[in-house]
C-alpha cells in the first residue's frame, strides 16, 4: 500500500524491522521511484519486463489494442519523468540546504543517496 486508502495522499515509510535479527529503524524513509507509481503503471511496468519488451506480445497478453497499449506506456513514462522531476527538485533543494548549513552534509548526502536509489 503506497497510498492512503481515505484520501489517496502518499504514505510515508516511518518505521523499517527486520524479521532475521529484530532490529528496527525508525525516521523518513521515502519509497522508490517506480514505487511511488500508481498501482496500474507499476502492474504496467511489470508486465512490459516480463514481455521482455515486446509490444505485440504485451497487448496480446494485457487484452488491449496496440494503440491503447502505446497511450497506457506513454502515460507512465510521463508520469515517471514526472517523478524524477520531483526527486531532482528534492535533490537541489537538499543541496542548497547543506550549502546554507541548515543539515549535516551527511545527513544530505545520505539523503541524496537514498533518492537516487543508490542506498
Amino acid at each position: 500500500m503506497n497510498y492512503c486508502p481515505f484520501c489517496e495522499h502518499m504514505l510515508s515509510i516511518s518505521k523499517l524491522s527486520c524479521e532475521g535479527c529484530q532490529s528496527h529503524f525508525e525516521g523518513n524513509f521515502s519509497f522508490s521511484r517506480l514505487a511511488r507509481l500508481k498501482l496500474n503503471d507499476q502492474k504496467l511496468a511489470e508486465a512490459l519486463i516480463f514481455s521482455g519488451g515486446n509490444l505485440k506480445d504485451l497487448a496480446f497478453k494485457l487484452d488491449l489494442s496496440y494503440p491503447t497499449l502505446k497511450k497506457r506506456l506513454l502515460s507512465l513514462t510521463q508520469n515517471l519523468e514526472v517523478l524524477k522531476e520531483e526527486d531532482e527538485l528534492e535533490v537541489q533543494s537538499i543541496i542548497k540546504k547543506i550549502e546554507d548549513k541548515s543539515i549535516n552534509p551527511e545527513l544530505g548526502i545520505k539523503r541524496i543517496k537514498e533518492i537516487q536509489g543508490e542506498l
